[in-house]
């Protein structure tokens, strides 16, 4: 799934490469992505791109046109989207429920882009809205991890009182926007700390260690993202991964094999050595499988 460090990367590739040119076609190929039908669709050809920017995990592209000064186009690639950026949009025909293309939009310089998404479970989800607070995920999103008034303290004070395991709080949009199962595995690796660390229960010296090791871990992730056109990012994302998706790899710090715990529709990584003094933690379907 696309987190905060590859969505800044793609607002910041349509920042350089997209402001300033107009809109000549907006076609959804997915009905089911679209999430909205006030402005319609159709409202976006005429438009020119004005900025592009994040909120979260939410892309959003602001648009203005005489007829509409103000206009949103906002998508959540969810688990299986991807942006691809073409310099010469194709000019192929798209067939809906033939295609994984949910939209694609054409620019006057004959460049644009499709939103596509893989598999079978279709989670992407695309909004034309005037104001990106209309759009429900966004309306909901906690702080921004990078942003300058997050700080130490302020973080201090979302974990007071919660039980919460604290991997589960750090993928929690509502609590922090923008982090997903990936990167909170990787922060919590940096930490040293267990996934399952209550977070109302961490002391002074641990939610130190958690903040910098999140402000380090998403900051070098943004950096590795920036510049980069978004048929890369995917694999710049992988090389940056310590545990993430390495079960079975030895951990870079220390050696030790990286674990997994899967669950129904996801899994985490962790090194016991580093993150939960030796003790391998429980598959949760294997233990399913025993009962």
């Amino acid at each position: 799934m696309p987190e905060m460090p590859e969505v800044q990367g793609l607002v910041d590739f349509l920042a350089e490469r997209a402001v300033g040119l107009k809109v000549t076609r907006a076609s959804v190929s997915a009905i089911s992505a679209l999430k909205t039908y006030d402005p319609p669709v159709t409202a976006l050809p005429g438009s020119t791109v004005r900025a592009a920017t994040r909120h979260g995990k939410y892309l959003d592209l602001t648009l203005e046109s005489a007829a509409e000064p103000g206009l949103h186009l906002v998508f959540h690639l969810a688990k299986a989207g991807w942006l691809r950026w073409y310099d010469a949009l194709p000019t192929t025909l798209i067939r809906p429920g033939k295609s994984p293309i949910a939209l694609r939009v054409a620019f006057d310089d004959g460049s644009g882009f499709d939103l596509t998404e893989a598999g079978t479970k279709k989670s992407l989800a695309v909004y034309v809205v005037r104001d990106p607070a209309e759009v429900p995920g966004i309306a909901r999103l906690g702080p921004d991890p990078l942003d300058t008034a997050f700080t130490r303290d302020a973080f201090a004070a979302l974990l007071e009182g919660r039980r919460t395991q604290i991997k589960g709080l750090l993928r929690d949009q509502g609590v922090i926007g923008g982090i997903g199962n990936a990167y909170s595995d990787e922060i919590l690796h940096a930490a040293r700390m267990s996934p399952y660390a209550p977070a109302g229960g961490l002391g002074d010296d641990d939610v130190t260690r958690l903040y910098d090791a999140m402000q380090t871990t998403l900051r070098e992730a943004v950096a590795a993202a920036s510049g980069k056109p978004p048929a890369d990012l995917k694999d710049a994302k992988r090389r940056g991964m310590q545990v993430h998706a390495r079960r079975g790899e030895a951990c870079p710090v220390c050696g030790d094999t990286v674990r997994s715990v899967f669950f129904a529709d996801r899994s985490l990584e962790y090194c016991p050595t580093c993150q939960t003094g030796g003790k391998v933690l429980a598959d949760r379907r294997l233990s399913r499988l025993l009962k």
